[in-house]
């Protein structure tokens, strides 16, 4: 007797069978583990089979009162919880404060603490841009570029440590100056490392940049339109690669931005592969800014005030804001005079910009959005503060 082997498509199409073949809608969450995430975040997604019908972020899960706790304490104790923020941006992140306090009380530096503090932000862009890498090529699968973005990393925080004592949770940039002088060995580590690190991002476009399954992955997926960029307040490199080309670096220079020469990478259809690209490009920028700067930093003090000055600001609404690697961080501070803020408040690149992924993630795979999440570059702790 002859048996006969239904295709699938008459499985589904039989004139005998009455049911209607579909899918249903189910809610999962993803998270709010650890492992499953760049920090711990909760997705609650409600899914058609694989495809991703609405996402819903819900936060908070190491939420430590930081702007609250800002209100006992005094503005220099206040500067190292903002290392506790976007712990990859900690240097930066204590720039902005001190940014604020210096500016509300006509605190003039020099030429050497503001060469010596850009150094470091880009030294931390370099830092973060790299570890970013490695991770969002493992969220993808690749496991090799995770241990080179960790290798090529560690020879810069050996630098930083050299110098600040710490190696995550950075904190140097105070208001008047830096903690510490640099090494009399600085420029040197530095330059070699410059030489070191270029031919490395080269190899890094080979590795990941020319791999078909990451462009496939990439390319015209999470697609944000630059009207709705900006709608979502989102900043840095999520923002640039929507062809927004907004880097306070180059807008509203500080520090030394406005004596050097670099380019602002700018993407063009403001997917997976723009955010990706927008971060290479911004390593190279990065060393380009370094090398005109490590050999000319001015000689004069770190610290234009004593480390145990009281810092009063005047009564008023203070407001600052620097370039992060994720965007930009804004400092508001309410002053009473006193020597603590009334009240103080950080505008972080990453709530705005992690909300951007309930409009991206709509329509596509759960794998999408993972590459989604990864090019987004979140620090949770950024977010819940």
């Amino acid at each position: 007797m002859a048996i006969h082997l239904r295709t699938l498509n008459e499985v589904l199409h039989s004139s005998n069978k009455k049911k209607t073949w579909g899918t249903k809608e189910y809610f999962i969450n993803m998270g709010p583990q650890h492992p499953s995430t760049h920090g711990v975040l909760r997705f609650v997604l409600r899914l058609e089979g694989e495809v991703v019908k609405e996402i819903i972020p819900v936060l908070g899960y190491i939420h430590r009162g930081i702007e609250k706790i800002g209100e006992s304490v005094s503005y220099r104790n206040f500067v190292h919880l903002t290392d506790r923020c976007d712990y990859l941006s900690s240097i930066i992140n204590n720039w902005g404060v001190s940014k604020v306090v210096e500016n509300a009380m006509q605190i003039e530096t020099n030429e050497r603490i503001e060469t010596i503090r850009t150094i470091f932000a880009e030294i931390q862009r370099l830092q973060s841009h790299t570890l970013w890498w490695g991770v969002f090529a493992m969220d993808l699968g690749a496991f090799t570029p995770f241990l080179y973005g960790f290798r090529d990393r560690e020879f810069l925080t050996s630098i930083v440590e050299d110098t600040c004592g710490s190696r995550l949770t950075m904190n140097y940039i105070q208001p008047g100056g830096v903690m510490y002088d640099i090494k009399p060995d600085f420029s040197t580590k530095i330059k070699n490392y410059i030489r070191y690190l270029r031919p490395r991002i080269d190899e890094y476009e080979q590795l990941v940049s020319n791999n078909i399954i990451i462009q496939k992955r990439t390319e015209n997926v999470g697609i944000l339109s630059k009207d709705d960029a900006c709608s979502y307040g989102t900043t840095g490199p999520v923002l640039r690669a929507s062809g927004v080309p907004l880097d306070l670096r180059k807008d509203h220079p500080y520090g030394m931005y406005g004596k050097v020469d670099f380019s602002v990478a700018v993407g063009s259809v403001g997917d997976c592969w723009d955010r990706y690209w927008v971060r290479i490009e911004e390593m190279r920028q990065s060393l380009n800014i370094i090398e005109q700067l490590i050999d000319n930093i001015p000689p004069g003090k770190h610290m234009v005030m004593k480390h145990t000055a009281k810092i009063k600001l005047p009564i008023g609404y203070h407001y600052d804001q620097v370039e992060t690697a994720r965007g930009i961080l804004g400092v508001f501070v309410a002053s009473d005079g006193k020597d603590s803020p009334y009240r103080i408040h950080l505008r972080s690149p990453n709530f705005n910009n992690l909300w951007s992924i309930t409009k991206m993630a709509a329509g596509l795979k759960i794998s999408d959005l993972v590459a989604i999440f990864s090019t987004l570059d979140i620090v949770m702790p950024d977010v819940d503060r």
